[in-house]
């Protein structure tokens, strides 16, 4: 009989694909990384079901689009009745685990909007809330307590290290480890304790500061041990394991430790082509740079603004920093895996919740411009149990966070669940076929209303291997580029007349695309 394959999975918060040496990047330094990329297949076309953090996590443990799942946007959990691809590796036999970020619920201090409160709220909506506990990652249950915990499986976790939120300031399992093994350890952390900066932009509005953390006392390297503890265990069981190691940075506010803070100078960072390009700005981020060139840019939440030069640099070193000590963290995870004898039946994952702007357009962070430094995110697949893996090949298939669930499920030989609309990557990693679809959707639900509109934002973008097109549900214009002649996406053709007809085509595409993707669970009742 075949032994069933184990399963390591690695997930990034907020890092975009072309910020790795294996897909380009020429300065930030991911040696380990990139040496899993030579030893499996990286996807070079894979984009996320939508750009925030909540609903396409969502995403990538259901196989199923946000608009389908329910958590449409952050602040809207993941119901406690969604079946994730973890869920079924559980039932099949599989130890599962996460150590780091979930956020499959509320991990600020606010109240989840759903299920509503109080009792009248509840009863404006069309499905009435689900029985459970829909706090379990709030903050403050966390900080006030030295012994709460998860309700357990949770959605499909057996095991939980939970380190939610980012910077330096993360809660959870790790708050817990800090408050014990670290003296004062919460007087190092967040920016009224950090190391003065005063050269640093980003630190006067709260999105970088230099901690006090050394690398050792940093939530990435508390990750990797409890990952390595994990290892242990496992290597002494017979059961097969899915372990998920999920970093919170290299998400802002940037607090990369020790040597990882000043490893990038902003002086030395080259910044995107599309930061100096004069040509002409799409109305809503026009908006953005109106707000900064006026001085009343908010800069300090989670939203989208634009930036000066000084402040894009700082960013841009700073992320790399970040991703550099992640680098160096999953390295020590996978000798961990040599040192225990399980690296030789195990598949070993990459990948992103999606990425940032990072100076594209003169941008910070993320919101509802769905340019490819955010929608783009990285995915390895390294495979030594496979013969037929294309070592050290890539694929540009349009590939979606979707895809992820079908793929772990069908290489583990588990059943998939009615409803996952994901794709199995498989044929195109032994090169069987090279493509998974014509075209790709992005969802995204905004929370706000920004970007100058008079309502929060809704939009779709639908991608082919040439073009991108976007629409919002309030504006009476909309993004079309080529992006084979246009890869910065600076010549929006939306108004082109010469372009009309691939609009059109576009647009009857992301017709037929959405109708493809309504929700087919559960199935209808047979015909007698």
């Amino acid at each position: 009989m075949t032994k069933p394959v184990n399963f390591l999975i690695f997930i990034a918060d907020q890092l975009r694909a072309d910020h790795l040496g294996c897909y380009g990047n020429q300065v930030v330094k991911t040696p380990v990384i990139d040496a899993l990329a030579r030893r499996g297949f990286h996807f070079t076309n894979m984009h996320v079901a939508t750009p925030i953090c909540m609903p396409n996590r969502a995403s990538m443990m259901t196989g199923r689009y946000p608009s389908v799942h329910g958590a449409r946007h952050n602040g809207i959990p993941l119901s406690l009745k969604a079946k994730t691809f973890v869920d079924s590796l559980r039932l099949a036999g599989y130890n599962t685990a996460q150590v780091g970020k979930i956020h499959l619920q509320n991990m600020t201090s606010m109240e989840p909007l759903w299920p509503l409160e109080p009792e009248e709220r509840t009863r404006l909506e069309a499905f009435e809330p689900d029985d459970g506990n829909y706090n379990q990652e709030k903050r403050d249950r966390w900080l006030e307590s030295n012994d709460y915990d998860l309700d357990y499986p949770y959605y499909g976790f057996e095991k939980v290290k939970l380190v939610d939120d980012h910077a330096d300031i993360v809660h959870g399992h790790y708050r817990y480890w800090l408050r014990q093994n670290i003296p004062n350890g919460e007087s190092l952390i967040g920016p009224e304790n950090a190391i003065p900066t005063p050269d640093y932009q980003l630190s006067k509005v709260g999105q970088a500061w230099r901690t006090r953390l050394t690398v050792d006392q940093y939530p990435s390297a508390y990750i990797a041990n409890r990952s390595m503890d994990l290892l242990e265990d496992y290597a002494q069981s017979k059961q097969p394991f899915f372990l998920q190691v999920s970093f919170p940075d290299p998400h802002h506010p940037f607090t990369p430790p020790g040597e990882y803070w000043d490893m990038y100078k902003p002086e030395d960072m080259t910044l995107p082509d599309s930061f100096y390009s004069e040509h002409e700005r799409l109305e809503h981020v026009k908006w953005l740079h109106e707000k900064r060139d006026s001085g009343t840019a908010a800069k300090k939440g989670t939203a989208a603004f634009a930036c000066d030069e000084r402040e894009a640099k700082e960013a841009l070193a700073l992320n790399y920093g970040s991703i550099s000590n992640i680098d160096a963290q999953i390295g020590r995870v996978l000798d961990k895996l040599e040192e225990t004898g399980l690296a030789d039946n195990i598949v070993v994952i990459f990948t992103s919740d999606h990425g940032d702007f990072l100076g594209d357009h003169q941008l910070l962070l993320k919101g509802p411009l769905h340019y490819r430094g955010l929608t783009r995110v990285p995915f390895i697949w390294a495979d030594p149990v496979n013969p037929e893996l294309k070592t050290g090949d890539s694929s540009n298939a349009l590939t979606s966070t979707i895809d992820l669930a079908p793929t772990i499920l069908n290489r583990a030989g588990v059943p998939l669940f009615n409803g996952i609309q994901g794709k199995d990557m498989a044929p195109v990693v032994i090169g069987q076929i090279d493509k998974l679809r014509d075209a790709l959707l992005i969802e995204e639900e905004g929370q706000r209303v920004i970007l100058g509109l008079n309502t929060r934002i809704r939009c779709r973008s639908l991608l082919t291997q040439q073009y991108r097109m976007t629409i919002y549900d309030t504006a009476s214009w909309g993004e079309l580029y080529d992006l084979e002649k246009d890869p910065n996406e600076l010549n929006n053709l939306w108004n082109n007349k010469d372009m009309a007809g691939i609009r059109a085509m576009m647009m009857e595409k992301l017709a037929y695309t959405n109708l493809e993707l309504v929700d087919k669970s559960p199935y209808p009742t047979a015909l007698a």
